[in-house]
């Protein structure tokens, strides 16, 4: 094996988010449904723009989120994902190296545009998701840097860009390059795999033995295998993984590793103010224990840490020093 210079590559969409607060009769009437994920065209997501409230706009992408949450842990993190040459872009470019994560994938001329996520929340903290992809959905294998991936501890990658073939191709073909390099191959799974037949190929990357630790929430995990209670789930999938890391958002996660099995609370949260990244911050947290060589315990507790630290404010980045909070 090489040197391995980083923790941790990911590859995922490049987004920004804009977050606003709403009711939930604004939710009605838009016929969204509180807590779902959406998929928008460019002209819908201007007409949301334009209806909601004062809001935030902050870099986002599940996969980034977490490289942002790895940073704040102390990793050495890079991040892969398409951006447009637009403001936006150039948004988002300067907010993961200012977190020293590595950014190098160049931008392309749209259109489309770079792509942008509405995440409104209401008064229960649920957030509401409407995502156009724009050019994050653009990601080509072309865009790979193979020596960076090679060198990275961890090869991360998000199941909200598994649909599209292009950034589906440049997933896969990260994922033979890690394994061959004798690296980990970790993968999180989202929502957006209940679109289409999205579920069938991401259930061939896991039956290929591509993924070594797989993250998901107990419905995500369900809607998977196709199994109505959580412990089948588990018998479904614990063979084919490494790892297998389910959480459960206020009733805590599971890890099963071989014949073991691990499972903790979720870490106490004083008020919590917008779900937002929690799973995404989780991951950080596990991966970070992880490379660490910590027990699963440990990697589960460091997980349900960060993911309580973002839910206390709006954004799905830390905004406190994780390193701290997360004290091995």
């Amino acid at each position: 094996m090489g040197q391995r210079a980083l923790d941790i590559v990911a590859i995922g969409d490049a987004i920004v988010d804009v977050i606003a607060t709403c009711d939930d009769s604004f939710l009605e009437s838009r016929g969204f449904e509180k807590g779902s994920m959406r998929l928008l065209t460019e002209g819908q997501a201007s007409d949301l723009y334009r209806a909601i409230g004062p809001a935030r706009e902050i870099s986002g992408g599940s996969a980034a989120n977490s490289m942002a949450g790895a940073a704040a842990l102390g990793l050495s993190a890079a991040f892969v994902g398409q951006v447009a040459d637009d403001q936006l872009g150039a948004i988002f470019a300067h907010d993961m190296r200012s977190l020293g994560i590595r950014f190098d994938t160049a931008s392309i001329a749209g259109p489309p545009p770079t792509g942008i996520c509405l995440i409104l929340v209401t008064r229960d903290a649920q957030r509401t998701m409407s995502t156009f992809p724009g050019a994050s959905h653009e990601l080509t294998p072309a865009a790979l840097d193979r020596a960076l991936i090679q060198s990275a501890s961890i090869t991360f990658l998000e199941g909200y860009l598994w649909g599209p073939e292009r950034p589906r191709a440049a997933m896969l073909e990260a994922a033979r390059i890690a394994q061959q390099a004798d690296r980990t191959v970790a993968f999180t799974l989202s929502e957006s795999l209940c679109l289409g037949d999205r579920r069938d190929g991401v259930l061939g990357m896991i039956e290929g033995r591509l993924v070594d630790v797989l993250f998901g929430n107990d419905h995500e995990m369900r809607h998977l295998t196709g199994c109505a209670d959580i412990d089948e789930c588990i018998d479904a999938l614990r063979s084919k993984v490494g790892t297998l890391v389910i959480t459960k958002g206020a009733q805590g996660a599971i890890a099963v590793r071989g014949d073991e099995r691990v499972e903790v609370r979720a870490a106490p949260v004083a008020t919590v103010v917008d779900t937002t990244g929690a799973g995404d911050q989780f991951a950080a947290g596990f991966l970070a224990a992880s490379l660490s060589e910590r027990p699963l315990k440990a990697c589960l507790q460091a997980g349900t840490l960060a993911a309580a630290e973002v839910i206390s404010h709006f954004g799905a980045r830390p905004q406190t020093d994780l390193r701290q909070l997360v004290a091995w």
